[in-house]
């Protein structure tokens, strides 16, 4: 089952469920996925692959994430929690997170290959690291684990 199929049938489900907060999730979800397609599209029709499906995913999350920063950082919990339940169903559609070893390894594989030997390597590591980790970590953590093995 593709991710559009999947998200249509949970859309479904969650309108006869009458799960408001989960049903607004998913139509932005689709809203998203829908623009994009749109944004690609050429003359003719034209589907998402995988990895741009991932990349909107991932998109929507870091919104997410920064709104629940600012909102509480604003004292509004209630948007906060809104903005978290969201986060928690844009999350379900989201390939499983790599724990900290895998970035780890990968990084050092990356640092192997490209003979980055100090920060002034920083960008070329990073740069590769979220390629090769697109969706499946959190950016800022990829960056934490750069640091810590490049030499200063």
């Amino acid at each position: 089952m593709s991710l559009k199929e999947k998200i249509d049938a949970d859309l479904k489900e969650s309108l006869k469920s009458g799960k408001k907060d989960r049903l607004n999730a998913i139509r932005s979800i689709r809203a998203a996925l829908l623009e994009k397609e749109v944004s690609i599209r050429v003359g003719g029709t034209a589907s998402l692959s995988e990895e741009q499906e991932t990349e909107v995913l991932v998109s929507l999350a870091k919104k997410r994430r920064d709104a629940i920063e600012q909102f509480t950082a604003g004292n509004r919990p209630d948007l906060a929690e809104t903005e978290q339940s969201e986060l928690l169903v844009i999350e379900e559609y989201l390939p499983e997170p790599v724990s900290e070893g895998e970035i780890t390894a990968t990084v050092q594989a990356i640092i192997a290959r490209t003979g980055a030997s100090s920060m002034k390597d920083m960008g070329r590591v990073m740069g590769e690291a979220m390629k090769a980790l697109k969706g499946k970590a959190d950016g800022n953590k990829v960056q934490q684990v750069v640091k810590s093995l490049l030499p200063a």
